[in-house]
This record gives C-alpha cells, sequence and structure tokens, in this order.
C-alpha cells in the first residue's frame, strides 16, 4: 500500500510524492515515486518527466504522512 507523504529537506521546498514502505530505522535513503510540490506543480531542481527519485535520509528533516482516500471514507462519528 502506497502512502502519501510530504517530505522536508533541510534547505529546500517540502516535495510531496508517494512512497511503497515507510522507511526502516536501518534505511539510509528514501524512495519517492512522483515527486512535485504540495500544490502539485513541478520541483524546479527536478526535470518534469522524473517520476522517481532517492533522497539520503541525512538530508530529511521530517516525513509527514498523510491520510489515504480510503481513511477519509471511514466515518468515525455517527449520531443517530
Amino acid at each position: 500500500m502506497p502512502y502519501s507523504i510530504i517530505l522536508h529537506i533541510a534547505g529546500e521546498t517540502s516535495v510531496a510524492g508517494e512512497i511503497e514502505d515507510l522507511p526502516k530505522p536501518t534505511d539510509t535513503i528514501i524512495v519517492v515515486l512522483h515527486p512535485r510540490q504540495k500544490d502539485g506543480k513541478d520541483l524546479h531542481y527536478i526535470d518534469q518527466n522524473v517520476v522517481k527519485v532517492i533522497w539520503p535520509l541525512t538530508k530529511v528533516s521530517f516525513i509527514e504522512i498523510l491520510e489515504s482516500a480510503e481513511e477519509e471514507k471511514i466515518i468515525g462519528f455517527v449520531r443517530e
């Protein structure tokens, strides 16, 4: 199940994208699919045809994991 994330890289704009698996404590890289800005625009430092980017985790400040579309459809509270 791919995860939608926002990757915060030191000294750069935030990157939105998808990852296949969450990084493990032993990982040194993160592979991001379809990297883009949070607003959906292309990143100025990545070619527009790129579909996968590998970043070293040493450059990453933190990672936000977003809700999936399936999770958004779950109703948490129903009042009768």
